[in-house]
């Protein structure tokens, strides 16, 4: 390997950290306005739909009606991630919503016709009793979180959307020609949570600044920017190497929560996002190995 290809890889490991680190501030971020979920779920997409049609032309090519199918899961995602914010802790909500593989683990042999193993199995074990730790003992109720079991709820609905994206997102690039499907359908995404929100969203009253700003910054950077940065990065390293960078989210979400407005998990929350985590990245590697 020559060193400009050597500087081509390590600048884009540093673009998928980048997009990792925007991804994890999304909890601290939405916790940081009075906006409700529907304000907050509004402003966010359609900020990040119209950045990230800006900057990437590619993204506009939306014709194929799989792009359409795939688009409203990932907004409905979007939407139900918001408000599991708005209800229950930060790291709750991420770590809740990356139980995702244990649903495409489980869709994977009729939805994508890929034959699950006994590590697989293995693999949905260990995530399921660290979901389950969510969900046990006594639900800490607090400003940042006034309803942690509605949000865990609502968490685990997103986990499932969020399944079907990524499966959907898979199910386009083997079968679509032509542009970038999985930008299209982020954009396309977030412009559906617009429209779907936004008549809940208005009127808007008593908004402060820092409303705005928070708003602002979660579209610009939280969604745009870092997807920006993930198409990017994504082109010169292997797939394995950036789903184990991008468990950077998971792993400084609560931090952010933490150091801004004095959430920090449980120690069941923390066990249960720390079998998540391992789960995650087991998969990960079996799956690279062809066990």
């Amino acid at each position: 390997m020559t060193l400009s290809e050597v500087s081509g890889v390590t600048n884009s490991r540093l673009q998928v950290l980048g997009a990792a680190f925007l991804f994890s501030t999304g909890g601290a971020a939405i916790k940081a306005t009075d906006f409700n979920n529907w304000q907050v779920a509004a402003f966010r997409s359609a900020i990040a739909a119209a950045a990230i049609l800006l900057l990437l032309p590619a993204a506009r090519r939306v014709g194929d009606w799989r792009i359409w199918l795939v688009g409203v899961a990932y907004a409905v995602t979007l939407i139900a991630f918001v408000t599991a914010n708005k209800l229950t802790t930060a790291a709750n909500a991420i770590f809740l919503q990356d139980t995702a593989p244990l649903y495409l683990l489980l869709a994977g042999p009729w939805l994508l016709k890929e034959h699950v193993t006994r590590r697989d199995v293995a693999v949905l074990g260990v995530m399921a009793a660290g979901m389950v730790l969510f969900f046990v003992g006594e639900q800490r109720i607090s400003a940042t979180a006034p309803d942690p079991m509605k949000g865990n709820i609502i968490a685990v609905v997103s986990a499932v959307t969020w399944a079907i994206t990524l499966g959907g997102l898979r199910w386009l690039e083997s079968r679509h020609t032509g542009g970038e499907p999985g930008m299209a359908t982020v954009a396309l995404g977030n412009t559906i949570a617009f429209l779907l929100c936004v008549p809940l969203a208005l009127p808007v009253e008593g908004a402060a600044i820092h409303d705005w700003a928070a708003v602002a910054y979660l579209g610009l950077f939280q969604v745009g920017l870092a997807y920006v940065l993930l198409t990017r990065g994504v082109r010169r390293i292997a797939a394995l190497e950036v789903s184990l960078l991008i468990l950077v989210e998971p792993a400084l979400n609560p931090l952010w929560a933490g150091l801004m407005h004095d959430e920090w998990p449980g120690p069941l929350a923390i066990a249960g996002g720390a079998l998540i985590l391992v789960a995650s990245a087991w998969q990960l590697l079996i799956r690279r190995s062809g066990a």
